[in-house]
């Protein structure tokens, strides 16, 4: 069983790095210095448990007032197509809608815009690279 949750001490921000790392760093190649930046102090972390094992997690920041940006979605490569991804961007949006946003915005890898899609995201602009990855712009209102 999955659980999903909103970060509130070192040692569960550390279980979310750990995820990210793993995925971004050790198997898409990531650089180590772009996947860590300035805005981690200001996010809002989500980790996905499975028992005590970090198997997914996101962070969401809000740029512009009223705009929500989904960034870092990440599930270990052995726990995806289990719902693990489903569970994040719910426990996301949810705190999304909580913190009176009205809408929200990615840079998803082109191999997952049909995931995001599925969840109601809507691509906009050119397909553009970052880190080194073919990625899209979505977004989605928030109801």
């Amino acid at each position: 069983m999955t659980e999903v949750r909103a970060v509130d001490s070192a040692d569960e921000l550390e279980d979310a790095f750990a995820v990210r790392r793993t995925v971004f760093v050790e198997e898409q190649g990531v650089d180590e210095e772009l996947e860590y930046d300035e805005h981690e102090e200001e996010s809002i972390h989500f980790v996905a448990y499975d028992g005590d094992d970090p198997i997914g997690a996101a962070r969401l920041r809000e740029p512009e007032t009223g705009l929500g940006k989904v960034e870092r979605v990440a599930v270990l490569e052995s726990r995806r197509g289990e719902g693990v991804g489903l569970a994040v961007m719910n426990a996301l949006e949810e705190e999304a809608r909580e913190e009176g946003l009205e809408s929200l915005k990615l840079h998803s890898q082109t191999h997952a815009a049909a995931f995001y899609r599925n969840l109601g995201y809507e691509r906009y602009g050119e397909e553009f690279e970052e880190a080194g990855i073919p990625h899209v712009k979505m977004r989605k209102p928030l109801d």
